[in-house]
């Protein structure tokens, strides 16, 4: 085994040895419970955009990017677009790394890879931020409710051709809404791809962290994809990522798409 293979080999081991140690467990929960009445998540930014997600989750983000390379990266929620960003100066960076590779000049003017984004609420000032910022010629947005048919079929019909997608869904967190969402979009996920579910994490909160929202426990992410899982085996929870991450908005939220 080679260097580089032994260091993975030990990190993994790390990683697992932490995901089944119960009292760094419990107090993982107990730092996100009281983080998070801090809004703990607000305080980043990815390329000048807020972006309201963990540093871990921000990392685990570029990792599986990087490893999948998809074509197309489909997001719901959009809200201040940090997210979209993340992703395209992402996929930015695999072009042009394809790029020198290849020994070829990139046309930044012709992107191949694309991330596509659907809100049912673009606010005008995030929208103009977006549509301003560099990385806005590899982004299009879609306005409108995530799960309403004619959004579905729109996001189907795009995402046609396109046979690396990755998919990320945070954007209403009732049971409900993402389990429908999980319905309309999981299948998109190309094989070995995720589709990554956001906000499970509302499931280990106390209720009262959350009493203007219509979610909370037994109601939220994490129940839809543990619904999903059901009737759905052709995605599992990649435990590593949880193990490796510990601190973490999406525990179990990480599905890998394995048939």
């Amino acid at each position: 085994m080679d260097v580089t293979a032994q260091f993975e080999k030990e990190c993994l081991e790390n990683a697992a040895a932490a995901g089944a140690d119960t009292n760094l467990q419990h107090l993982t929960v107990q730092w996100i419970q009281e983080s998070a009445r801090h809004k703990y998540s607000y305080n980043f930014s990815a390329l000048g955009r807020p972006i309201i997600q963990y540093p871990q989750d921000i990392v685990a983000m570029q990792e599986l990017i990087w490893a999948i390379q998809p074509d197309l990266i489909i997001e719901t929620g959009i809200a201040h677009g940090g997210s979209l960003i993340l992703s395209a100066s992402m996929l930015a960076m695999i072009e042009y790394c394809e790029a020198v590779a290849a020994g070829t000049v990139l046309d930044p003017s012709k992107p191949k890879r694309r991330v596509l984004g659907i809100d049912i609420d673009i606010r005008e000032h995030n929208k103009t931020a977006i549509e301003t910022h560099p990385m806005a010629g590899r982004i299009d947005m879609i306005q409108g409710s995530s799960i309403d048919p004619d959004i579905i079929e729109q996001v189907h019909g795009y995402a046609e051709g396109y046979k690396r997608v990755l998919v990320s869904l945070d954007s209403n967190h009732t049971h409900d809404h993402v389990l429908a969402e999980l319905e309309a979009y999981a299948p998109l996920t190309s094989l070995d791809s995720y589709c990554v579910v956001f906000d499970t994490v509302i499931e280990d909160m106390p209720d009262d962290l959350y009493p203007d929202r219509p979610w909370g426990t037994g109601d939220n992410p994490k129940t839809a994809v543990w619904k999903y899982l059901e009737t759905h085996p052709e995605f599992e929870i990649d435990r590593a990522v949880d193990n490796k991450l510990l601190v973490s908005v999406a525990p179990d939220g990480f599905l890998k798409r394995v048939a």
